[in-house]
């Protein structure tokens, strides 16, 4: 029987299976690590094909490269799947090259980075130990990866998103293609994942990431999920997400969940059914579940049901506080349209936890303190402030060329540390500050402090998990003064 070991290698620890962002979370103010969906999809798939595999999130559980050695040679892989993102990428062809002195495998490469890459990027990376590399989604182009790496069944010019070498060329197949299906995919090998790694920040509690949907219509400058996932929006039945649901709570007794999704909301119809399905279930009252939205995309009448239906945080895309700068990035969204969002799902008792954006190639100071005074207005429950970050392909990748603020090369960063040297007016250095303020003046503001003492109170068993948070928001704020 073949063998296929799939893994997140060691080191700081990054968002891996998202696409889109590959948030830091070692260095954000309040980011949590999601499930290796990425991972267990892939298990699954193969693993219905009769292949044996091995899964783990080496960087999650703090693992070291000699662990990883270890299982290595305990396993005996004939192929190893890595999910790496743009931030990474460095370190993680050095730990290729590292283990594959071990043994003879065949290595295959899934990231965002990949997708339909330049020759000349992609040469300057060492690709010498790599056989595969799959652009953005891999749920259905792994099995025939693997298939032809380990059988030799097919072609890897026919499978769509990869690019391998032939004779010392590289060689790129079809991009821009979608699977439509998602129904058709198993649920991710859970049996596999370490479910107690991932949870739910205030609670601790074990939370299950499920995919619901995929692609986005929007065309925000700064984000891949259009470019990876592409415009049509893909979304998976209202009854197979719920029966996903009913193995996580039956099966591995996950209680609370992350619907993810580029927009969960960008269906307001299907996003009710969903909440209908789960309110007239027996599961009603005993689970809850967080997911994300744009401003643009809510109503009074799904906020409601959210709440009702057991939503515990509403993460928004607010991003700044111009009307300009919301058109430059094409948000497709204003101001205004921030103000009565947050207001509806205040309204409906829903906490949000919003996500802004400043660095803008075109930002001013003052441009960039209207975004945080404009933040801090808002009464959010929590935000996560990033660094406009300019990957490859995108159309902030050229603005940022544009402007002349962009560093040399686009691999190695993320949105915490940016490739850019700041704003056309105000350096890197001064926009950490900025940032460092604004975080303090949030999270110190005496209204949070003593919501999180309050609730703190009423479940003393949170204490362990706001200190935590706590503790790594003032590291990190300190470090952004370095």
């Amino acid at each position: 029987m073949n063998r296929v070991m799939l893994l997140y290698p060691p080191g700081k620890m990054y968002q891996r299976s998202e696409d889109r962002a590959q948030c830091n979370i070692d260095d954000s103010a309040t980011a949590t690590v999601h499930a290796c969906n990425d991972l267990g999809y892939a298990a699954s798939v193969l693993r219905n094909e009769g292949y044996e595999v091995f899964l783990k999130d080496y960087q999650t559980e703090g693992k070291t490269v000699d662990d990883v050695k270890a299982d290595l040679l305990l396993f005996k892989p004939d192929a190893v799947f890595i999910s790496i993102t743009n931030a990474t990428i460095f370190s993680d062809l050095e730990f290729v090259n590292e283990i594959r002195e071990l043994r003879d495998f065949r290595v295959v490469l899934k990231g965002a980075i990949f997708f339909d890459a330049e020759e000349r990027l992609l040469k300057t990376l060492d690709l010498s130990n790599i056989d595969v590399l799959i652009g953005g989604e891999s749920n259905f182009v792994i099995l025939p990866v693997i298939d032809f790496l380990l059988k030799g069944k097919g072609g890897l010019d026919s499978i769509g998103g990869i690019i391998y070498s032939e004779n010392g060329e590289l060689k790129k197949t079809a991009f821009n293609c979608w699977e439509t299906d998602l129904d058709s995919l198993p649920f991710p090998a859970r049996d596999l994942m370490n479910n107690a790694l991932y949870q739910r920040p205030d609670t601790g509690e074990p939370m299950a990431t499920i995919q619901v949907s995929a692609g986005c219509p929007s065309s925000c400058i700064y984000c891949l999920t259009p470019i990876i996932s592409g415009k049509r929006v893909r979304m998976r039945s209202v009854e197979n997400v719920f029966a996903e649901i009913e193995e996580c709570y039956y099966k591995y007794n996950i209680k609370s969940f992350f619907f993810k999704a580029d927009t969960f909301t960008i269906n307001k119809d299907w996003a009710i059914a969903l909440c209908d399905k789960i309110i007239n279930s027996p599961l009603y009252g005993n689970i809850s579940f967080t997911v994300n939205s744009r401003t643009t995309t809510l109503s009074n009448v799904l906020c409601q049901k959210l709440k009702l239906a057991g939503c515990f945080m509403l993460a928004i895309g607010f991003e700044s506080g111009s009307d300009e700068t919301l058109k430059k990035i094409k948000k497709g969204a204003t101001v205004a349209d921030s103000i009565n969002a947050a207001r509806m799902a205040r309204e409906a008792g829903l906490p949000v936890f919003g996500f802004f954006m400043i660095g803008f190639p075109w930002e001013t100071e003052e441009d960039i303190k209207r975004t945080l005074d404009f933040a801090l207005g808002l009464k959010l429950s929590y935000v996560e402030l990033h660094i406009a970050m300019p990957y490859y392909g995108t159309g902030l990748y050229d603005y940022c060329r544009e402007y002349g603020t962009l560093n040399d090369t686009s691999y190695g960063f993320d949105v915490v540390n940016p490739n850019t040297k700041g704003t056309a007016y105000v350096s890197m250095e001064r926009i950490n500050q900025l940032k460092r303020s604004f975080l303090l003046r949030f999270y110190l503001r005496p209204s949070f402090v003593a919501d999180k003492a309050l609730d703190c109170i009423k479940h003393p068993s949170e204490i362990k998990n706001y200190a935590f948070y706590a503790f790594r928001l003032l590291k990190n704020i300190k470090g952004l003064n370095k």
